[in-house]
């Protein structure tokens, strides 16, 4: 059901030290990281800790699995119609990889949310 879950932080490098203690003893470790990312886990299942620009992210994202393309499409199309609001029309995401097709919308309540397909057919 879940590709991903992430928090948002105010302080990047307090919870950098305090996650990279923490995580390994559930046997996640950091996977990787950049300057306002850390993401930790084993397999395909991945949590992440984001810090946007200087601020905390507002909500929590949560990225669903899809089963393909079209789910994605359908997924972002039904958000809208119900309320929700455009965070990123379905596409694919070369950032996070070459295969990545998602779509991200903000329900009513400000928390993120995605659908994801890895699609490696391409």
């Amino acid at each position: 059901m879940f590709d991903h879950v992430t928090l948002g932080v105010s302080d990047f490098q307090k919870a950098r030290g305090f996650y990279n203690r923490v995580m390994p003893a559930l046997g996640l470790p950091l996977l990787w990281e950049n300057s306002t990312m850390l993401t930790y886990g084993a397999g395909n299942e991945v949590f992440g800790l984001q810090l946007d620009g200087a601020s905390p992210r507002r909500g929590t994202h949560v990225a669903f699995r899809a089963r393909d393309r079209e789910s994605v499409n359908l997924f972002h199309s039904e958000a809208l119609a119900a309320g929700g609001i455009d965070a990123g029309a379905p596409g694919i995401r070369p950032e996070y990889h070459e295969s990545y097709y998602a779509a991200f919308i903000n329900d009513p309540d400000g928390n993120r949310i995605e659908a994801v397909f890895h699609d490696t057919k391409k």
